[in-house]
């Protein structure tokens, strides 16, 4: 519904604001340790106040959303640049190819992004770079089955029909008709998927998999306010917010975009 599609729009605009914003400005530097503000409250200086290393936590909320959305983008890209091609080779082949592109394709969907990301980790050590890549190769699947979907979709339309008839190559019939009337669908499957990378993303830094200190992360702000989560909860609660609001965003995004992509859906609306 409209409704989704706007409000997920300002979330995600939020989010996408904090980023661009801190490239130029912050409230404080968001890595700089000062022991004499230390832990304080909500304030008109410090709006969300400091964490135990006296780090402003507005300036590491808003570096850390250009850390989420970083990971998400790369994350994604990598997703639907291999994904997309395999699922539309995969609706385009002899039944039998088909069949063996998806099964290798379930095989990658048997690994969790978490598990090839702590994967990675071990084998070529845990930052950004690897959580990215590692939660990218985990979403290819979704990719795949969504475009190979929409393929065989498209490919049983008359028009298609015509052009095969008509002696169109098949990387010719892919690009002019199976790729834009897939596009949608692949549209509303990165918006789900990049609120996937920031959980990921979130997860990973929580457990020490993710972005490395002293980058700001959500995620790992979270990891280090649990020793203080009794006498200071804002501490978790701040990034915990940030994470929710990203997420619902970009669902909500989707849901909005995929009524109005939808003629089934939105002829509904």
């Amino acid at each position: 519904m409209m409704r989704s599609l706007v409000l997920g729009g300002v979330l995600v605009g939020l989010v996408v604001v904090a980023a661009l914003l801190s490239f130029v400005w912050t409230p404080f530097d968001p890595v700089k340790v000062d022991a004499t503000h230390r832990l304080l409250g909500f304030g008109a200086s410090h709006w969300f106040g400091t964490d135990k290393f006296g780090r402003d936590v507005l300036s590491q909320i808003m570096v850390g959303a250009r850390t989420t959305l970083y990971v998400g983008v790369v994350a994604v890209g990598i997703a639907a640049v291999i994904g997309t091609p395999l699922g539309i080779l995969a609706g385009m082949s002899p039944r039998w190819l088909g069949e063996f592109v998806m099964r290798v394709n379930d095989l990658v969907l048997a690994f969790p992004a978490l598990l090839l990301a702590i994967m990675f980790g071990a084998v070529f050590g845990a930052d950004t770079l690897t959580a990215m890549v590692a939660i990218g190769i985990a979403t290819i699947p979704s990719f795949a089955r969504i475009a190979r979907s929409g393929t065989l979709q498209v490919m049983s339309t008359e028009f298609v029909l015509a052009a095969r008839a008509g002696g169109r190559s098949r990387p010719n019939i892919a690009v002019r008709h199976v790729l834009p009337n897939i596009s949608g669908l692949l549209i509303v499957q990165a918006s789900v998927s990049f609120a996937i990378a920031v959980l990921a993303e979130a997860a990973l830094s929580f457990l020490g998999f993710g972005t490395r200190p002293p980058t700001p992360s959500w995620g790992r702000m979270l990891q280090e306010s649990q020793e203080l989560l009794t006498v200071h909860p804002r501490l978790a609660l701040v990034p915990g917010i940030a994470i929710a609001v990203a997420v619902l965003g970009f669902n909500l995004l989707g849901d909005g975009l995929r009524d109005r992509l939808d003629p089934r859906l939105a002829a509904r609306v």
